[in-house]
């Protein structure tokens, strides 16, 4: 049962002094990187809690992030330096109050809305990271910024998957799923082929490498109905992924630029 708590949902659960506050342009590219996450992870757990899949564990990720979500927003908007900032940061402000109001009820009659304000609050997240990173001017940024992508496309390849069990358009969430599994694979190419990583971070790597191979394959099994329940092992292997892709980031994040 250890596998369906991941140390990551137990750390975001209490995260009131996880991260206090940002303290440089790395550490702002890690968070408003995380805050794409969050808005995937939060569409992820509200159409786990749809279709009754993991509805305790999906309750836990989706306060959680919610909650998080929030925090770093408060954080970021104080860092933003420059007025293109604030305007970013404001507009997400904007797009996440609109969000949080779908979240609050899960019911499949609100998932097509989630889904799509879902990536509006993740293009708004998208920019203002690329915005933090072009201030820090630095390799390390990209790196901070692609090891954080990471954690965004395992919660959206997850998401997607739920949603193409559901009444919709099942072949373009198809599609998504195979689209972030072409830029995930790109972006572990990427990282490990860097020569700023550490030690440690290549051990991450390779732990990552493994717990992909388990996402993966549960995201290639077949539609329930035939006995299995993939729902569930897409659910818990994206949760562990996730965990993984924020201990890079947070390595990669600590590396001075």
């Amino acid at each position: 049962m250890m596998r369906r708590r991941t140390l990551l949902a137990a750390a975001m659960a209490s995260a009131g002094t996880a991260w206090a506050q940002v303290t440089d342009l790395a550490d702002a590219i890690n968070k408003a990187g995380r805050q794409r996450m969050l808005s995937q992870r939060t569409c992820k757990a509200y159409l786990a809690l749809v279709q009754g899949v993991e509805p305790e564990q999906a309750q836990r990720v989706l306060d959680a992030s919610v909650a998080l979500f929030e925090r770093q927003l408060g954080e970021l908007r104080a860092y933003a330096s420059t007025a293109e900032l604030r305007a970013t940061y404001g507009a997400l402000g904007s797009a996440w109050g609109d969000y949080k109001g779908l979240l609050a009820a899960p019911a499949r009659t609100g998932v097509a809305a989630v889904v799509a304000q879902s990536g509006k609050v993740l293009a708004v997240a998208h920019q203002g990271t690329g915005q933090f990173e072009a201030l820090l001017n630095q390799p390390l940024g990209k790196l901070v910024n692609v090891a954080g992508r990471q954690r965004m496309l395992s919660q959206r390849m997850a998401a997607f998957y739920l949603a193409s069990l559901m009444p919709g358009d099942a072949a373009a969430a198809r599609a998504e799923v195979a689209k972030a599994r072409t830029d995930f694979l790109a972006g572990l190419d990427f990282l490990r082929k860097a020569p700023e990583a550490t030690p440690r971070i290549k051990d991450e790597l390779q732990l990552a490498d493994l717990q992909w191979v388990l996402f993966d394959n549960a995201l290639q099994k077949a539609a329930p109905g035939d006995g299995t329940k993939p729902q569930s092992d897409v659910f818990i292997t994206s949760e562990n992924v996730l965990q993984v892709m924020d201990r890079i980031t947070t390595l990669y994040t600590g590396l001075k630029a």
